[in-house]
């Protein structure tokens, strides 16, 4: 079918995140058409106490779309898996609600943004956090990992999402829960191939 992406589509898109997110690791101002950095937060009703706590570099590197964390609450001692975690900023503000007897990890495809997070969570003080390189739809974890998974923008972005969110429901606990945070289409998908696979990452 004309409107299937081929492997080479796929590595295309992929490419293009992963351009797009090294600008992102290095200032995320000015590269979206919303609020980022402590703005984005403030206009997005992130608990203003957790904000406030935020060293102005981590808040400055804040980048999503929406606020996963008005979806539920988290409790201490829980495990939270962020996939996408970007800069970071959604993983450090679970581990600040999880608490020392808690965990969470962020993964995400961008060497720079695992550096850049890694950075932040010693900047915010945080030691319960962990980051590492992978995809949403090749989650590296057993079966029944997580308590929690968290997604701010990110799965707009994944190419086979049925098989991302396959990965989600195999890694997350029995009981587990899904607080996802996402931007969706409006209109019609270009209907050539080509302009799909170049606007995909804008």
């Amino acid at each position: 079918m004309e409107n299937e992406l081929t492997r080479q589509d796929k590595q295309r898109i992929e490419a293009s995140i992963r351009g797009k997110y090294l600008k992102v690791a290095a200032s995320p101002e000015g590269l979206f058409r919303y609020p980022t950095g402590r703005a984005g937060l403030e206009a997005l009703n992130y608990a203003p106490d957790l904000v406030r706590g935020l060293p102005e570099p981590v808040a400055a590197a804040y980048c999503g779309v929406g606020n996963p964390f008005t979806l539920g609450p988290i409790r201490e001692g829980e495990t939270v898996l962020d996939i996408g975690c970007g800069a970071g900023v959604d993983s450090i503000i679970a581990a600040k609600l999880v608490g020392p007897s808690g965990a969470v990890t962020g993964i995400d495809l961008v060497p720079e943004m695992l550096a850049k997070a890694s950075e932040n969570a010693r900047l915010a003080g945080v030691d319960n956090v962990t980051f590492q390189e992978s995809s949403a739809e090749r989650l590296p974890f057993p079966d029944n990992s997580f308590d929690l998974v968290i997604s701010n923008g990110v799965f707009n972005l994944v190419v086979d999402k049925v098989k991302a969110l396959g990965e989600v429901y195999r890694v997350l606990k029995p009981g587990g829960r899904f607080m996802l945070a996402d931007q969706v289409l409006a209109g019609e998908l270009p209907k050539e191939t080509k302009a799909r696979v170049e606007n995909w990452a804008r």
